[in-house]
């Protein structure tokens, strides 16, 4: 989202900018909104507030994917519940049957039955089969117990396999409504401006942006056809807007961007850039090749793909659509084989 400009010292912002960033994640200090024609400003206070909102965005993309995995393991575990609940009722049947046989015999003393038998050779026969049949219900009474304590074992990791999908789902909503505080408050700065200042925004927050020289398409990355698969799928969406918590095909974040092109190449990234920094080997940067992942910013708040000839591919912030641009165009880089 932020453009790859080294950010002028942040002087103005509004007491309004001021509350939205200290409610939200990342708040940084208040100023004053830019005066008229301070468009250094009024860039490095936009770019600030767009990579604030990449931060959320990231943040809203990594509890999204948590409360997804959440989802899934509650819903195993209620069909686990229902499948142990099955199993319980069925041995009760069983337990109850024989337990009906018997009381339907009178349950008379075995001793009294023997005497009171006209076959008493017959009577022991049945006696011994009802007394295996009475130790098996035994051994069966006691897997009931045991499989009921595991259904209440199951009941209680799924009661909170519940509440984590409870508070994942709240964070969700946490950093989305932090995005949207961010791109409002960067929306309103931009529409204060003149036609003038915006032209001289947009013309210093889109500089780069071209392929230049880029290597052919054949010659992407030797040895990986995988790579050459992902920069291909990237180089197709050039051009597509940004759209924040995306991952295709008609708009992408930049972590979205990344997903969508390895998928293409068969190859499953991780949701957020964090999780893309480490999702392969790390190399030198002298050392990228085409396909590589690039994370920028200390905490891997953006990601880019090596395009080759010292140049990226990304989805730069809302408002830009899908571009080339410097490979080193923001500060702390790492360069992620996958």
């Amino acid at each position: 989202m932020a453009s790859h400009r080294r950010p002028a010292r942040v002087t103005v912002l509004t007491a309004a900018a001021a509350a939205t960033a200290a409610a939200s994640l990342g708040a940084v200090p208040a100023s004053a909104d830019p005066g008229p024609g301070d468009s250094a400003a009024t860039r490095a206070t936009v770019d600030r507030l767009f990579e604030e909102a990449e931060k959320a965005t990231e943040g809203y993309n990594k509890a999204d994917e948590k409360t997804d995995a959440l989802r899934r393991t509650v819903s195993r575990a209620q069909d686990g519940l229902a499948r142990g609940q099955d199993r319980i009722n069925h041995m009760r049947g069983a337990l109850g049957s024989v337990a009906g046989a018997q009381y339907r015999s009178g349950g008379i003393d075995p001793a009294l039955a023997l005497l009171l038998s006209s076959d008493p050779d017959s009577y022991l026969e049945r006696a011994s089969a009802l007394d295996r049949v009475t130790a098996r219900q035994g051994v069966a009474l006691g897997e009931l117990r045991r499989e009921q304590r595991r259904l209440n074992q199951k009941r209680d990791e799924a009661r909170t396999a519940l509440a984590e999908l409870e508070r994942s789902r709240a964070d969700v909503a946490r950093h989305k409504r932090a995005v949207e505080r961010k791109l409002a408050e960067a929306r309103r700065i931009l529409a204060s401006l003149t036609v003038a200042e915006r032209a001289d925004y947009d013309r210093a927050s889109r500089s780069g942006g071209r392929a230049e020289e880029l290597p052919p398409l054949a010659d992407l990355a030797p040895g990986s056809s995988r790579a050459s698969a992902a920069v291909i799928a990237a180089r197709s969406a050039i051009g597509k807007p940004y759209v924040w918590g995306a991952t295709g095909p008609s708009g992408f974040d930049c972590s979205g961007l990344m997903v969508w092109s390895y998928r293409q190449a068969g190859i499953s990234l991780p949701r957020t850039s964090q999780g893309q920094r480490h999702a392969g080997r790390q190399v030198p940067l002298s050392q990228a090749q085409p396909g590589d992942l690039v994370t920028y910013r200390g905490d891997a708040s953006h990601v880019g793909i090596y395009a080759g000839n010292g140049q990226v591919i990304h989805a730069p912030y809302p408002g830009a659509r899908v571009r080339y641009d410097p490979v080193n165009m923001m500060s702390n880089v790492t360069v992620t084989r996958v």
